[in-house]
């Protein structure tokens, strides 16, 4: 089975993989929150355009468009 997993980093700098096929919303809150399908609340500092660009840069290389 193929995950789409993107890197996020917390606020104490610890790097999280996130499934992004489980993301719901992307929030700017200020902060950026992710929310995930399961309803777990995700808060990070990378931005929700960096964010996005991640998501599609990973099924970019997936689908290879």
């Amino acid at each position: 089975m193929e995950f789409s997993i993107i890197k996020v980093h917390r606020f104490d700098g610890s790097e999280l993989v996130v499934n992004s096929d489980l993301i719901e919303t992307i929030e700017a809150t200020p902060d950026t929150v992710i929310t995930l399908t399961t309803g777990k609340k995700i808060v990070v500092t990378d931005s929700v355009e960096v964010i996005i660009e991640r998501v599609m840069d990973y099924k970019r290389t997936i689908f290879g468009v």
